[in-house]
């Protein structure tokens, strides 16, 4: 029997996509008022978060880079470690958004937030895609989402990576 992890439907975005995603989030953001900075989560928020920047005309560009442990024995409740963070001095009391590509399990977002936090800055998360199923946060979410979805989302500039682990019949790219 097939896994359950390969029964997830998985969607393919294109560019256009992406810019519709952006356009729905632009003026939820800029609802809420002007932002000194922003931190985006690596690798899935660096393309998002530049297309945000842009269209907010925010300057203050950081990165964040998690990593948890992939042990079983550890499994979803594992401590991260932060490859990169911004200097406090960065971020400290200023308005920050947080940008990385999806929300699935919640644990990246909120472990940069919570170090975010731990600055007196005011954190806000925006995600392209939400995916409530999976979050292991009952009591929070991103404050800003382009969309709501169950399906493992593949954005344009991760096609080139291949479809290996995703359940899909096409072929792997060579790697040389």
């Amino acid at each position: 029997m097939e896994s359950s992890r390969f029964m997830r439907r998985h969607e393919i975005l294109t560019w256009e996509e992406v810019d519709r995603l952006i356009d729905i989030l632009v003026p939820q953001i800029r609802a809420v008022g002007l932002f000194d900075a922003m931190v985006l989560i690596t690798r899935g928020g660096i393309v998002p978060g530049g297309m945000l920047a842009e269209a907010l005309g925010v300057q203050n560009i950081l990165i964040a880079a998690v990593d948890f442990p992939t042990t079983e024995k550890a499994g979803l409740m594992a401590w991260p470690s932060f490859l990169q963070f911004p200097s406090p001095s960065l971020i400290e009391r200023r308005r920050v958004l947080i940008v990385d590509d999806v929300w699935g399990s919640g644990r990246t977002s909120s472990a940069v937030r919570g170090r975010v936090e731990a600055t007196n800055a005011e954190p806000f998360n925006c995600v392209l895609h939400f995916n409530p199923n999976r979050s292991l946060f009952t009591k929070s979410k991103p404050d800003f989402y382009g969309a709501v979805t169950d399906a493992y989302i593949v954005y344009p500039w991760e096609v080139d990576r291949g479809t290996k682990g995703m359940g899909m019949l096409t072929p792997e790219p060579e790697i040389n």
